[in-house]
């Protein structure tokens, strides 16, 4: 614990909270909200074990959470860890909240044996992006990354 910031693994048990944090972070993406459809996301996430998520909590509220899920690369034949979700509430911003989140999900592949974590932020994501590069991450501009969208 660092600063009074609590990180653990998401349960079902979590789900009150951390649907409305969820939502949250959806809507501060622009989504609609749907509350329903959010609690059946994360409720099979966690059911089914298809991704990691780490919940941040500060004086016992709920303030952060990242999400992992897993890939893998044939070439190299192992794990890699799709970084898809970090968010912190707003006012809890510059806390370092998003450094320790990061930090757990970096533990996390170290202890997992994977080759590492990648992510993806949109450009205009000016704090993330800072975050980013601050915590080790380094911007791939080898590679050309494409999205099929199916309708």
């Amino acid at each position: 614990m660092e600063n009074g910031i609590q990180i653990i693994p998401a349960t079902l048990t979590d789900l009150p909270a951390f649907v409305k944090l969820f939502e949250s972070y959806r809507e501060y993406y622009g989504q609609t909200p749907d509350r329903l459809g959010a609690l059946q996301f994360l409720t099979e996430r966690l059911r089914q074990k298809d991704s990691v998520i780490f919940l941040a909590h500060f004086n016992d509220r709920l303030v952060g959470f990242t999400q992992l899920y897993p890939l893998h690369s044939s070439l190299r034949m192992r794990k890699i860890w799709l970084l898809n979700d970090v968010f912190v509430l707003p006012e809890f911003r510059g806390m370092t909240i998003g450094r320790q989140l990061i930090d757990h999900c970096k533990a996390y592949a170290r202890k997992t044996r994977s080759m590492g974590l990648m992510l993806e932020a949109e450009k205009t994501n000016e704090q993330g992006n800072k975050l980013y590069q601050r915590t080790g991450f380094v911007l791939d501009t080898a590679h050309n990354y494409y999205f099929w969208k199916n309708m």
